[in-house]
Formats: structure tokens, C-alpha cells, sequence
């Protein structure tokens, strides 16, 4: 009998049945446009952006204007590329257009179905973001779909690491631009520390496009981007613990690999002390438990999670003299990643590399938060379905499943489940080689590097020739991938998301050509693409003649969606295929997630050595697992989603602060504004309200004036005159003070002292922005404690948070003004003196004897020859205890550190 919600489906149809429908009437008024746009000239659909951009912008909605752009886009494509999108593909790119996650399977041309609502939308004027997952995919389309635009009368750019400023701000300035999620998130931190609008890069956040988008905003996100600058050496510690803890004994602590964390116990601690005692790292009478040994137990800590939960060729790879962490999602290289906290140190400790120092952080944002900022935002991917009410919840986006050009005829088989992952390993063999004799390309999926280097040696000594594919072969990707659909290609991979290339059956004939006309340059081109299509299609009836591409994986992941995207390699476009997962009671999902009773049910069953069990319930129990994991995953990420969300709104008021004044053509209004603010807080502080004058610290007030505002003013006597309170007081400060200021700028000049009021704000800002970045990170690593007194560690990071912000404007107004206050314009004297100083000096003919002299004080220092009293970017950088570069003599805090 069939439940309500079968039945109500059966006869309403699913949600998603309903915005597929929905989507046809569109489709159809774009094929019924075709003929139309068929008979316009290149310089016809040119002709026609320009007229839909005229009317887009003069304020015609987009969603009126999508039928002719889809059209004209897929005239464009058509003669540019030699492709015409399916009516899938149409409907892919209008719920892109809608603000949705579009869920194509693989094969589907994604990459062409991003063109529709990327052009649409940039006919607004404002810019489009298309997000790949590498550098390789963001020049790859940049390059391939630029044809398109080219032919639509669009620009395209294409930002990637390391570009120059110049190139960088022309990418963004185009109509589509191409690029990485961590370089657009690293593109907005850094426009958020410049000092003047021309160099920011980012020109807005109107419309992204976010190509795996599962990838992105799921599996990166849960890693904050941060720009940080280096702290101190702490290197030598690390090498000191790095050298007994591989003395720890299993009783001295406890794992728990659910939630990848290290934990000494008691007799752990006692050892652990007893040998940091005789390294002279923990003093005699101080012991682990204590408040000052909280960093030596937390790098402790970082030594023992490096040594048990991080390891070689899985979580990393050693390259050359350094650590490169491995995505376990992607299996790629992570270059220029490190862990936090000191982690990453503690790794090189025991890897025996180089020992980077740890950073401070500068300017940090979430994935989350940074994709948050466009009005609008779409993605594409194979697998999104099972992620639905994340997506939904935290960015506010719906899931639709496109349907397929052809019908899946891919065939999904049971799990097989061993008792140990030799038995499974040696069935894996077999099934290598039952396919591989009958001609059938295979796709192996594992989950490390280490278990596909080892599967790779057992296929070596069975004389099956293959390809590895993983972080160390990250070069050979494209060429690995292209040629894995191959008659007999037997093919390795760690994890397959986020490729970016597809498997063709027969192997792929683009990269054949290219390949021949390496070999032979003189070959006619035409000639050769016939004869090597001639031998694809051979090849491709060989392969569809043995069953299609067999994805044959050798572990479940803690994600349904990375084994979903495994299985989606085979079966693209129709073709035939199958998909087998081969598990063992000892891979880690199982060990995690309670293999116990399963073991208990298959000992008493009795299973011989080699036999595996196969039933539609294994599968179910472990979807279920999987689904309690990735529940718990969310879980964190809304958790970390929440704290981060406080800071964020902080982050977007400093951020906005810093665009409006580089934005305002003078400031003086913002820094009187702070003046004002000082003056009345001083005022409050020295001379209470409702207290009499004989009440009052007239003299701490004068000394406060002289200190801050750089005014020798006499208080004393002001407070002595009959009738004064405090309102005459803060006047009389106020006008005053505003004269000082203004007869500062009259000498230095109005242009001279609007950039110098103007770069003394942005420093200001930059400087107490990250102290509060650092204090925040304290209060976030400490506050979970509270949940013990019965306190929500939210709250309380809310309201602790909220009160440090309030002291960071309060200490920005007061630097500011002090800053102000003490900025002078150099003296007739001093600039002799600096003249002086800057002329050649006569060489002595030869060194005279130097007598034994007692000690004298240094001289002042000579000042730097492009010393400028009025221009902060000619200082320098000097650290703060540096002596001054005008020459003082004095440290530079005390001198012009104070102004910079």
C-alpha cells in the first residue's frame, strides 16, 4: 500500500517535477526565436547585446529580456563553438538565472549552460563572477566560453594568483570574468586594506555563478580565508617536542577520530611534564594545570595531533623542503594553505622541513560570508540534492535537478561488504582484471594517495598496466582523465570532484589531434582529425561493446555527494556503464561508525575467507551513516557559521567605514567629529556631570588636553572663573582645538593635510582592526568554556565581542585625534640640517688609528634621504623600537611613531 506522501506525489508531482515544468513554456519561446536569430550576421548578434544592454539598463527586467539573450547567446555559441545547447541545457541556465543550484549530471555541458545566465545578466552592466574550483578550469573556460562572449560583443577576463594589479583590475572590469573562489574571497580582503579607490580590484558583487558548487560552498567553506603576517619564531619548540613524542605510549592518550581531536590522559600529563622539565621548558613548581602553561599545553597538544591524526600522503604531502596539505574532497594540492594554530609547524617538526613561522592573522572572511555579499548567486554541480537544506539555510538557495539530454543507463550494483581490507583489496584486484581482460575501461576510486600508491604496486605485480591520478600527478591531470575512457584504460583516482574534465568513451579526441600535431607539425590538419576520429569511433564501439566505463570504488567517503560524483563519471550522455563499491569492516567510515555489530552478525553467519555480503540493507544502513555524518558536519559549519556571522557584521561596518573615507574628497569633518568625541569624553572623565568646580581634577584634565591634544591650555584658571561648567569648558576646548587644526592645515597646505588626515585614518583603522582580529580569536578559543558555568558560549561571544568593538572605536577616535594633534610641519632649521646631512661627504685619504675610548652615548641617527616630515610613505617601515628615520635619535614610538 502506498504512503500519503507516495500517493500526493504521484499525483502533484514532486517540487522539483513543478519547476521543470514551469521551465518549458520558457524553453519553447526560445526554439520558437531560433529561426529569427538563425538568419542575423556576426555583426547582427553584436548589434543586437547592444540593443538588449540599452534596454536592460534603461530598466526593462531581465527575466523579459531572457528569451531573445538565451537565443542570441545560442546562435553565438552555435557558430563560435560548432555546439548548440540542448533544451536541458536552456533550462539549466534559466534556474541559474533564478537564483538556484541547477544539479546537471556529469556530462551535461555545465560549462556551456553558465554562458546563458552569464550573458543575461552582464547586459546589466555590473559584472558577472563565474567561480571555478582551480586556476587550470578559470583560464581553461576564461579561454573556451570567451569565444562566446567575443561573439555577443562581451568582454572576458580571467583573475588567477600571483597577477599583476594592473591585469587584475582590467579581469574584473570586463562583463564576465572568470576566477577562483580563494582569489575572489583574497581579491575582497585585500581591496579592504588598500589606501585609495584606483587600487581596489573588485568593482562590486552583483551576480556569481559558483561551478561546483558543492565543492565551494560545502567542503571549502568550512576553512576561513585569512591574510596573515608572520609572529615569532617559536621553532626550537617544536623540535623540542617533536623529539619525545614519539616516546608516548598508548596509554598517555586517547583519540577521538569523529572529531579529529588528541587528548592526553593523566599518566600522559605526568610523563609529559616530567620530560618538558628536563628539556627546561616548564619550570620546576609549575605544573600543566596552571594558567602559564596554557601555551605550552596547547603546542603539546598540536605535537600530538601532527604525530596521530595527520598522515603522510593523506592529509599531506612532503615537496621539496615543505608541507603541502592535500583537499581530501578533491585529492589536490592545497599550495600556499597551511594549518592554524601552530599545527602546520608542528608537522614540518616531524616531517623534518624547514619550520615556518606562525602568523597573525590580518584580514580574515568565510566562504560563507564572502559569497553572502552578491545580490545574487547561482551554482552548478552533479551533486547538490544531498546538501539541500544547507544550501537552503545558509545562502538561501534551492536545488533543482535538471533532467538528462538521454536517459541514464548507467548500472548501480550492491555494495560488497568483506571482513578485512585484504580480502576486499584482492577482490578489487579481481574485478580489475575480470574487466580489463574483456577490453572495459575501469575508474579505481580511493580516498588517499597512500591506498592508491599501494593498490598501484598490486596491480604492477599483476602485470595490469595503469594510470595514478592523484595530488603528486597533479600535472598529467587533464591527460590521465582524457585517456581513462580508453579500450582497457585501467585508471586510479583519489576522489574525482571537481575535475573539470570529462571521461569520453574511446578516449578524447581533441587531445588526440593536439597530441599528433605535436609529433608530426607538418601533418594536415583536416586529414589527421579524420583518420584519428575514424580510429576514436572504432575504439568507442570496442568500449560500448564491453559494457561502458566501470567505476569501481574501493571505499565509501563520509559524503554521499563525493561517491555520487564518483559513480556520475560513468554513464554521461546515455552511454552504458556501471558502478560497484568494494568495503571492508576496517575502512575508517565503518571503524568510526560502528562496524561492531555488523562483524558480530557476519562472524555468527559464519562467512568463509574471500565472501562478501551483498543486500540492499547494507547499502541503506550505510547511506544512513553517512547522512548522521554529514548532519553532524552542518551541525559545526552552522556552529562556526554563527560566531563568524557576529565579527561579520562588524567586519562590513569597518569595511564601509574604509570605502567612505576613501571615497570623501576630505575628512576633516569625520576627524572633528572624533576630536569632539575625545574632548567630551575627557571632559566627562575629569569633570562629572552634577559635581561642583572644586570637585573637578582641573589638573588631570590639563594634563589629558596636553597629552591628546598636543594643547598646553589653562584649565586650572578656566575652572576658577565664576560661571564656568563643564558645557563652557568643552566649548572653549572644541573652538579651540578646531583653530589648531585648522592653522596646522594652512601651513601644511589643504591638499597636503586632507591626504595626510586621510592615511592617518586608514593606518589607524587598519592597525586597532587587527589587534581586535587577534583578541577576538583569543575570546573564540576560550569562550567554549563557559558551557560548563551553564553560560551559552554564543551569547556570551556576542555580548563580549559587541563591548570589544566599542572600545576599538573608542581608542580609534583617541589615536586619531593624538595623531592629529602631534603632526607638525618641519622647521627652515631642519631642513638645513637634512641638506647637510644628504651632501656627499670627502673620503679620508687612509683610516687613522683609532685610540681605546671610553663609551659614549650613539649620535642621533642621520635621517633617511628621502626622509618627507609631510608624506607618511616616505618613513619607511621601521618596527616600533627602530630609531626614528628623521634623525632624532629617539625610537621611532616615541618620535614619529606616533604619527605612523
Amino acid at each position: 500500500m502506498l504512503g500519503f506522501g507516495t500517493l500526493a506525489k504521484k499525483v502533484f508531482g514532486t517540487p522539483n517535477d513543478r519547476m521543470v515544468k514551469s521551465a518549458r513554456p520558457l524553453v519553447e519561446k526560445i526554439n520558437a526565436l531560433e529561426p529569427e536569430f538563425q538568419k542575423l550576421t556576426e555583426a547582427g548578434i553584436k548589434a543586437k547585446t547592444a540593443q538588449l544592454q540599452q534596454r536592460a539598463q534603461g530598466g526593462e527586467s531581465l527575466d523579459d529580456l531572457l528569451p531573445e539573450a538565451f537565443a542570441n547567446c545560442r546562435e553565438a555559441a552555435r557558430r563560435a563553438l560548432g555546439l548548440r545547447a540542448f533544451d536541458v541545457q536552456l533550462m539549466g541556465g534559466i534556474f541559474l538565472h533564478q537564483g538556484n543550484i541547477a544539479e546537471m549530471k556529469t556530462g551535461e555541458g555545465k560549462t556551456l549552460v553558465a554562458t546563458f545566465p552569464a550573458y543575461l545578466n552582464a547586459l546589466a552592466g555590473k559584472g558577472v563572477h563565474i567561480v571555478t574550483v582551480n586556476d587550470y578550469l578559470a583560464r581553461r573556460d576564461a579561454e573556451w566560453m570567451g569565444k562566446v562572449h567575443a561573439a555577443l560583443g562581451l568582454t572576458t577576463g580571467v583573475v588567477v594568483p600571483y597577477q599583476p594589479d594592473a591585469e587584475k583590475r582590467a579581469a574584473y572590469k570586463a562583463d564576465i570574468t572568470y576566477a577562483t573562489n580563494n582569489e575572489l574571497g583574497f581579491d575582497y580582503l585585500r581591496d579592504n586594506m588598500r589606501s585609495s579607490i584606483p587600487e581596489m580590484s573588485q568593482r562590486g558583487h552583483f551576480f556569481a555563478i559558483v561551478d561546483e558548487v558543492d565543492s565551494i560552498l560545502i567542503d571549502e567553506a568550512r576553512t576561513p580565508l585569512i591574510i596573515s603576517g608572520p609572529s615569532q619564531d617559536r621553532s626550537e619548540l617544536y623540535k623540542t617536542l617533536d623529539r619525545f613524542i614519539p616516546e608516548i605510549r598508548a596509554e598517555h592518550f586517547s583519540l577521538d577520530e569523529k572529531t579529529r581531536n588528541a587528548t592526553y590522559t593523566e599518566d600522559g600529563n605526568e610523563f609529559i611534564e616530567q620530560r618538558l622539565r628536563e628539556e627546561g621548558i616548564l619550570p620546576e613548581g609549575q605544573s600543566l594545570y596552571d594558567p602559564e602553561s596554557t601555551t605550552i599545553v596547547h603546542h603539546v597538544t598540536q605535537a600530538l595531533r601532527a604525530h596521530k591524526l595527520f598522515h603522510k600522503d593523506q592529509n599531506y604531502i612532503v615537496r621539496g623542503d615543505e608541507i603541502v596539505l592535500i583537499d581530501e574532497f578533491t585529492g589536490r594540492m592545497m599550495q600556499g594553505r597551511r594549518l592554524s594554530d601552530g599545527l602546520h609547524q608542528a608537522i614540518e617538526a616531524k616531517e623534518g622541513v624547514t619550520i615556518q613561522p606562525e602568523n597573525v592573522t590580518l584580514a580574515s572572511v568565510t566562504f560563507q560570508n564572502y559569497f553572502r555579499l552578491y545580490d545574487k548567486l547561482a551554482g552548478m554541480t552533479g551533486t547538490a540534492v544531498t546538501e539541500a537544506e544547507e544550501f537552503a539555510e545558509i545562502y538561501g538557495l534551492g536545488v533543482v535537478e535538471v533532467p538528462t539530454n538521454r536517459p541514464v543507463q548507467r548500472i548501480d550494483e550492491h555494495d560488497r561488504v568483506y571482513r578485512t581490507a585484504r580480502e576486499k583489496y584482492m577482490a578489487v584486484v579481481g574485478a580489475i582484471h575480470e574487466a580489463n581482460a574483456k577490453g572495459q575501461p575501469i575508474l579505481v576510486g580511493t580516498t588517499s594517495i597512500e591506498k592508491s600508491e599501494m593498490l598501484s604496486e598490486m596491480l604492477k605485480k599483476e602485470g595490469i598496466a595503469h594510470n595514478v591520478l592523484n595530488a603528486r600527478q597533479h600535472e598529467q591531470e587533464a591527460y590521465i582523465v582524457a585517456e581513462a575512457g580508453k579500450p582497457g584504460a585501467v585508471t586510479i583516482a583519489t576522489n574525482m570532484a571537481g575535475r573539470g574534465t570529462d571521461i569520453q568513451l574511446g578516449g578524447n579526441v581533441e587531445l588526440k589531434v593536439l597530441e599528433a600535431l605535436a609529433k608530426d607539425p607538418g601533418a594536415h590538419p583536416d586529414e589527421l582529425r579524420a583518420r584519428i576520429e575514424a580510429e576514436h569511433a572504432d575504439e568507442k564501439a570496442k568500449v560500448l561493446e564491453a559494457g561502458g566505463l566501470f567505476v569501481l570504488a574501493t571505499e565509501r567517503h563520509e559524503s554521499r555527494r563525493i561517491d555520487n560524483q564518483l559513480r556520475g563519471r560513468s554513464g554521461r550522455q546515455g552511454d552504458p556503464g556501471r558502478s560497484l563499491f568494494f568495503l571492508s569492516l576496517e575502512d575508517d567510515l565503518m571503524r568510526i561508525f560502528g562496524s561492531d555489530k555488523l562483524d558480530a552478525v557476519l562472524s555468527r553467519l559464519g562467512m568463509k575467507e574471500g565472501e562478501a555480503i551483498i543486500h540492499p540493507w547494507v547499502n541503506k544502513s550505510l547511506e544512513r551513516a553517512q547522512a548522521k555524518v554529514e548532519g553532524r558536519n552542518f551541525d559545526i559549519r552552522k556552529q562556526l557559521l554563527k560566531f563568524d556571522d557576529v565579527m561579520n557584521d562588524q567586519r562590513k561596518a569597518i569595511f564601509s567605514q574604509r570605502l567612505d573615507i576613501m571615497r570623501a574628497e576630505s575628512v576633516d569633518e569625520i576627524t572633528r567629529d572624533m576630536r569632539h568625541q575625545v574632548i567630551d569624553d575627557m571632559v566627562g572623565e575629569f569633570t562629572p556631570a552634577k559635581t561642583y568646580a572644586d570637585q573637578w581634577n582641573s589638573k588631570g584634565l590639563q594634563a589629558a588636553v596636553l597629552d591628546r591634544l598636543n594643547m598646553d591650555l589653562p584649565i586650572t584658571a578656566w575652572a576658577a572663573e565664576e560661571g564656568v561648567d563643564q558645557d563652557e569648558i568643552r566649548t572653549r576646548l572644541e573652538k579651540i582645538s578646531d583653530a589648531y587644526l585648522r592653522d596646522k592645515a594652512d601651513r601644511f597646505g589643504t591638499e597636503t593635510m586632507r591626504a595626510i588626515e586621510k592615511q592617518i585614518l586608514l593606518q589607524t583603522i587598519d592597525a586597532k582592526w587587527r589587534e581586535h582580529l587577534v583578541t577576538l580569536e583569543h575570546l573564540r578559543s576560550v569562550v567554549g568554556f563557559r558551557g560548563y558555568a551553564q553560560r551559552d558560549p554564543l551569547s556570551e561571544y556576542k555580548t563580549e565581542s559587541f563591548q570589544l568593538f566599542e572600545t576599538l572605536l573608542n581608542s580609534l577616535r583617541s589615536e586619531v585625534t593624538e595623531r592629529l594633534a602631534q603632526l607638525r610641519p618641519i622647521t627652515a632649521e631642519e631642513q638645513t640640517m637634512l641638506m647637510a646631512q644628504m651632501a656627499p661627504q670627502p673620503k679620508p685619504a687612509a683610516p687613522a688609528p683609532v685610540a681605546k675610548q671610553t663609551p659614549q652615548p650613539a649620535p642621533a641617527k642621520a635621517a633617511a634621504v628621502a626622509f618627507d616630515e609631510t608624506d607618511p610613505s616616505t618613513w619607511g617601515n621601521p618596527s616600533r623600537n627602530d630609531p626614528c628615520p628623521c634623525g632624532s635619535g629617539e625610537k621611532f614610538k616615541h618620535c614619529h611613531g606616533r604619527l605612523a
